[in-house]
């Protein structure tokens, strides 16, 4: 951020101010660039640094707190559930300061400000975090979780001619080998993709003359279990994936149509059309306030759990609602193109059509309600059901899901462009000719296809089983622990 802040300040790192055609403009030099995209690259590294981390450990602050008894887990549980609404409020909150306030300065004070200010906030919250650090709950690591994970596969992989054992306890477990990285207690054996089990069969050789074993040729139910668990979770993490895809026509397409329609509020004011994304955060916004305040407080007479309803229904609620959202803006972009086409435009791409801007309202806000529902959901399930010492790498595929789908978008595009090139090409520049509305049409399609592809994910997922001790005696006794059992609900069958 100081590198932008820079960038912006100093006259040799940015090209003169120019106003064409009086003055011409002059491109950047390469060492003005390179100033530039390091800033930028600092900024996606950072970022890449605090997304995933700052959730995970902030629900850790909820989890490893002292529990006394049933209903103080419950209360913990239903702390961290807000605690995800809250974090995903801030972050929309944030986003719409932003689009607006930050916007504004840039625009009207300048580009230093508009950098500074952000730069400033970051300062604050480093500040911040330091000063808070000496209460917080913190975990020892015990080394890199996958190399764990690469040693399962590789004992595994050299086992691949060892017969499974019928009976799970002859498996290799050391519960002091684990200790640090199962302090929720051990994840139990599962009957799921059982040739990762080879890993824990104990073969001549595996384990040294000092009783240590060697970890690439033999891993404990726990480590094989950490496997399992991820490889179980990727299904059902990759149906969030369309949901970036379907949102990433809110940059472009939907920009092209708002350029062309009529913008004017009042006499002297034009809405910009790329600010017609602070719709989405507002609805986002005000979803999630609705949602903690009156939906599940409703939703928790009629289910019975404190939560309202699980992350699975959730999640899913989202993807339908988000459906809506794409068939919403293919229903516009019909009468926005029948508009053009009564007023004789359908040949003057720069002419302003008759509609107003605020059409493109509705699928913007319906995006948002749908984003509030199963964005939330989608890093909750992937916190809640990631091993222990895996939680910051499972919130990291949260955004690395808003990555490929974007990325799937751009390809989705260009195939629609090839398929459809000669023959009433759909996405062109002259969007009055173009069909726009049949892509939309196109990916409301997919993400039908994507939202049957969740339900079947969610009916053959199975919960991850925790190992955790009693509390009245050391006996251990068996649990399926996941959001859905904290908050007093049932097994993973919590789709009605």
């Amino acid at each position: 951020m100081v590198g932008l802040v820079v960038s912006a300040l100093l006259p040799t790192l940015r090209p003169p101010p120019c106003s064409p055609p009086a003055t011409p403009c002059q491109r950047a030099s390469g060492w003005q660039l390179a100033v530039l995209y390091l800033s930028l690259l600092c900024t996606s590294l950072g970022s890449g640094g605090i997304r995933p981390s700052v959730v995970a450990f902030g629900a850790d602050q909820f989890e490893h707190e002292q529990q006394d008894g049933a209903e103080a887990a419950k209360a913990a549980a239903e702390r961290k559930r807000r605690y995800f609404n809250l974090y995903f409020f801030t972050m929309g909150f944030a986003v719409l300061l932003a689009l607006t306030v930050v916007v504004y300065i840039q625009e009207n004070v300048g580009w230093g400000w508009g950098f500074g200010i952000p730069a400033i906030g970051m300062l604050v919250s480093i500040v911040v975090f330091l000063v808070g650090y000496p209460i917080y709950v913190l975990l020892k690591p015990d080394g890199s979780p996958f190399t764990r994970l690469a040693q399962v596969v590789a004992a595994a992989f050299k086992k691949r001619d060892v017969a499974v054992p019928e009976d799970p306890g002859m498996l290799y477990q050391d519960k002091e080998l684990d200790a640090l990285i199962s302090t929720n207690g051990r994840l139990l054996h599962t009957n799921q993709l059982t040739f990762f089990d080879r890993a824990a069969i104990v073969t001549p050789g595996d384990i040294a003359a000092s009783g240590q074993p060697n970890l690439w040729r033999l891993s404990t139910v726990h480590r094989v279990e950490e496997l399992k668990s991820i490889v179980r979770l990727l299904p059902i993490w990759s149906a969030g994936i369309m949901l970036a895809t379907a949102g990433s026509h809110n940059y472009t397409f939907t920009i092209m149509q708002a350029r062309t329609m009529d913008r004017h509020m009042g006499p002297h004011f034009q809405f910009p059309p790329a600010t017609l994304s602070i719709f989405s955060t507002a609805a986002m916004l005000v979803t999630l306030a609705f949602y903690d305040r009156v939906f599940v407080p409703l939703a928790r007479r009629v289910t019975g759990l404190p939560s309202g309803i699980t992350y699975f229904q959730r999640m899913g609620i989202g993807l339908a609602i988000s459906i809506l959202s794409v068939a919403s803006a293919a229903l516009v972009e019909t009468k926005r193109r029948d508009a053009a086409a009564r007023h004789g435009l359908l040949d003057d791409p720069a002419a302003v059509v008759p509609l107003s801007v605020f059409w493109l309202v509705p699928q913007f806000a319906v995006h948002g309600i749908g984003d509030g529902f199963s964005s939330v959901a989608h890093m909750e399930f992937l916190y809640d059901q990631a091993p222990e010492s895996m939680r910051s790498s499972a919130v990291a595929l949260f955004w690395l899901a808003g990555s490929i789908g974007s990325y799937m978008g751009t390809v989705l595009v260009t195939a629609v462009q090839r398929a459809t090139r000669g023959r009433g090409e759909w996405l062109q520049d002259n969007i009055n000719r173009g069909r726009i509305d049949n892509y939309y049409w196109l990916v409301t399609c997919i993400m039908v296809l994507n939202f049957g592809y969740f339900l079947v994910c969610f009916h053959f997922y199975t919960m991850k089983p925790l190992e955790v001790a009693g509390e009245h005696d050391d006996r251990d006794k068996e649990c399926e622990l996941s959001s859905l059992q904290k908050n007093g609900g049932g097994g993973a069958n919590g789709m009605v």
